[in-house]
């Protein structure tokens, strides 16, 4: 319908709507009534049309609000159509604008990944105002918030034609049986305390786009603020305290959204990492405890992405960041990577992710890293009639070694002073989730094991206060040093809405080594040579003497958590 047309109905509705009551009298009067009678009700009716009340009010707002909404339009000739969630398509307002997508860390889902994407709706140029076929939005063929990594929520309250609100929190409880003295839990980038309820994470942000033009900011406040910006080593390069400046934000970036192919978009800042199928927010995934080849591997990237869409069922994205989780560089080379985002179906989803040439060793220029992370999803049931409504399993494989510094990709060679160890990661993990009763309840059953020699992906337990650029003579990480690891969890979920879950979880994890926090914590009680600061004696991963952290092999807890997500 031509714009004209639009504006001719718009007003005739107003018209109705006003002179309704008017109109009823004459239906309502008997053919037999007195004309005058009649004009005198007339009369009346049209003398209380003078002060409007407070609908028609409304009413006459509304047009004149569509009639700027119209005159843009005209003046712009090309609006261009909303982008889609690459996890859900959901409807966030019905405007000429651009919605951003958000990402994981682990995906942006697309937590497995918040993949935006915008398909064009341009006027062909000299046809008269002939529009083109609107490209297919990626992803937006099936409901994908079933994946494992992906946000399950299916539409935004809120949202605007210029800004896609996102509120999250993160609440939980984490009970160890090991019961240590420091309540300090080591070894996991998602459960850092015992016996204490505590924000894990609290994000406010949202998406904001207008013109093709989009950005994105969510922050990052609660233990996540200091325990992600621990595990980077690579502000111990330079000056500027890195970590302050971006511990309390996990996501930022603005880019923009070009209309080729399906969908191409531009983004510079700090973005989730997709590496290790799981989400960096809870409320995404299918369990809170992920097994370590998604806890042990990045959790976001500090760099550029370019995110292309060659169909509604493909994207290709090359990264150029900083560096293997950090935010800045280790050493003298960044590092590059690409994904690739394969859903054929409603029910299959294959993705890969590849990561090369960075130097991300702390104090080791040369050494570089190889990493490959590959996963499935399959929803192989699903019946909403039935109890069991639906059901799906992940499985994730990883790769990766370093080479060069010291260190060799393949096997152990060399003898003495020339020796180089093998420094690889090897590992696996599978997950199967079970829904029930329309989605409200979920069962996950999971886990998995890792190999990783040289330990140059094992989180370093915070001894002393240690950080990854500090290290600690009490768990060191040298070439070829030995670890071998493996979990098992069970999860329940209660999901009275789209916006909550109640989450019961029990974990078991084990190491090779003495690993996990034991009932004498591994935070030192006194200090000989210096006054405890923060509960650090001396400088952070320092040794203290007559102190011994109580690690143990075996850790078993319990997580109760609250999640959030709007």
């Amino acid at each position: 319908m031509r714009i004209s047309n639009v504006k001719i109905i718009v007003w005739l509705v107003v018209v109705t709507v006003v002179c309704g009551s008017t109109i009823s009298v004459f239906a309502s009067t008997d053919d037999g009534g007195k004309s005058e009678a009649l004009a005198k009700r007339v009369a009346v009716k049209v003398d209380a049309l003078a002060p409007l009340t407070e609908r028609e009010r409304w009413l006459l707002d509304r047009v004149e609000e569509l009639e700027k909404r119209v005159a843009d339009l005209e003046s712009k000739g090309n609006p261009t159509a909303a982008s889609a969630n690459a996890g859900a398509p959901t409807v966030a307002a019905a405007a000429p604008n651009i919605f951003a997508g958000a990402a994981s860390a682990n995906s942006e889902p697309l937590s497995n990944d918040r993949v935006a994407a915008v398909a064009a709706q341009a006027t062909e140029k000299g046809k008269s105002g002939a529009a083109k076929p609107q490209a297919a939005e990626p992803f937006s063929f099936a409901d994908f918030t079933w994946l494992n990594g992906n946000s399950r929520t299916k539409d935004t309250p809120y949202a605007t034609s210029f800004f896609t609100p996102e509120i999250r929190a993160d609440v939980d409880y984490n009970y160890s049986f090991n019961h240590p003295a420091d309540d300090t839990i080591g070894g996991s980038s998602e459960v850092f305390r015992s016996n204490e309820v505590h924000v894990t994470q609290l994000g406010v942000g949202g998406d904001f786009h207008y013109d093709n033009v989009r950005a994105r900011l969510m922050t990052q406040f609660g233990l996540y603020s200091q325990t992600s910006a621990r595990n980077d080593a690579s502000p111990a390069r330079g000056q500027w305290n890195l970590d302050n400046a971006y511990r309390y934000v996990s996501e930022a970036y603005g880019g923009y959204h070009f209309n080729a192919l399906h969908g191409i978009n531009v983004d510079a800042g700090i973005f989730m990492s997709y590496i290790g199928l799981f989400s960096y927010y809870q409320f995404d995934n299918w369990a809170y405890q992920p097994s370590y080849v998604s806890s042990n591997t990045p959790w976001f990237f500090n760099g550029v992405r370019v995110q292309i869409f060659p169909t509604e069922h493909l994207k290709i994205e090359p990264w150029f960041v900083n560096g293997w989780q950090s935010y800045g560089r280790f050493n003298n080379r960044p590092g590059f990577g690409m994904q690739i985002l394969w859903r054929p179906n409603g029910w299959f989803s294959i993705l890969g992710n590849q990561y090369a040439l960075g130097e991300d060793a702390f104090g080791a220029p040369g050494r570089v890293r190889y990493h490959t992370d590959d996963s499935i999803e399959v929803k192989y049931y699903d019946n909403q009639e039935n109890f069991l409504s639906k059901a799906a399993f992940s499985l994730t494989g990883d790769m990766g070694c370093e080479h060069g510094g010291g260190v060799s990709c393949a096997t152990n060679h060399g003898t003495g002073a020339n020796f180089h160890p093998k420094q690889s990661f090897l590992g696996f993990m599978l997950y199967n989730r079970l829904w029930f009763d329309k989605d409200k309840f979920g069962l996950t059953v999971g886990g998995g094991k890792i190999n990783n020699p040289g330990r140059y992906l094992v989180l370093l337990p915070p001894i002393n206060g240690a950080t990854a650029a500090s290290g600690t003579p009490y768990f060191t990480e040298n070439p070829g040093d030995p670890f071998k690891a493996w979990d098992a969890s069970g999860t329940f979920d209660y999901m009275p809405s789209q916006y909550i879950t109640f989450r019961w979880e029990f974990d078991h994890r084990a190491a090779n080594v003495p690993y996990f926090s034991g009932p004498e914590g591994i935070t030192p009680t006194s200090c000989p040579t210096a006054p405890i600061v923060e509960n650090i004696c001396g400088s952070p991963g320092a040794l203290v003497p007559g102190f011994t952290p109580d690690l143990k092999k075996i850790e078993n807890r319990i997580n109760l958590s609250i999640l959030v997500k709007f």
